[in-house]
């Protein structure tokens, strides 16, 4: 027992949380950087860089300096690495940057009323006469910010509820007519 005490009071409780809190900011950072780079922003992601390696050669030396006195540093260290990938996904889901492609297979005789909706709130839509295993369907092909998407399928939920939905991160859109609405989606 007094083993395990000795082994959580190695390091001051204040140095363990600045430890914590900083490789969780330092991962989160690195998650939206990478994230940033891979969707096409990398000015910002390389913005992002230079503070996630500030951050990181602090936290790192901090932790190896007297890592052998304090192990408890290389496990808040670590869990502070977890928390920060986690945090730093949700942030990226929040922002929601870059454009997505809806596709989506509705019922024939919901489809107009759904193109009309849809067209009529500024987003891009494209259809195609389609036949599934009972009936004719329509398949809608809807360009969007990532950001509204979320809204796109209540809608579409909404008018269908038997519709399928499949959404697909859009890395390069060229060409067609883009809605006025839309254009926001091309960098």
């Amino acid at each position: 027992m007094e083993y395990v005490i000795n082994f959580l009071n190695a390091a001051p409780p204040l140095e363990l949380v600045l430890i914590l809190v900083s490789k969780i900011a330092e991962v989160s950072l690195g998650t939206v950087r990478q994230i940033l780079i891979n969707k096409g922003y990398r000015r910002e992601g390389t913005i992002l860089s230079f503070f996630e390696i500030i951050l990181w050669t602090f936290i790192a030396s901090r932790v190896i300096m007297g890592i052998a006195e304090a192990p408890i540093k290389g496990i808040v260290y670590s869990i502070g690495f977890s928390l920060g990938v986690y945090i730093g996904s949700r942030i990226e889901n929040s922002i929601a940057l870059g454009k997505v492609l809806i596709q989506t297979i509705v019922s024939k005789e919901n489809s107009e009323a759904m193109v009309a909706l849809l067209r009529g709130k500024g987003f891009a839509v494209t259809t195609m006469d389609a036949r599934g295993r009972d009936s004719a369907k329509t398949v809608l092909m809807i360009f969007a910010k990532r950001k509204g998407k979320e809204e796109i399928i209540r809608e579409i939920q909404r008018l269908d509820g038997t519709a399928m939905i499949i959404t697909n991160d859009v890395s390069t859109l060229s060409g067609g007519t883009i809605s006025s609405a839309s254009r926001g989606l091309i960098k």
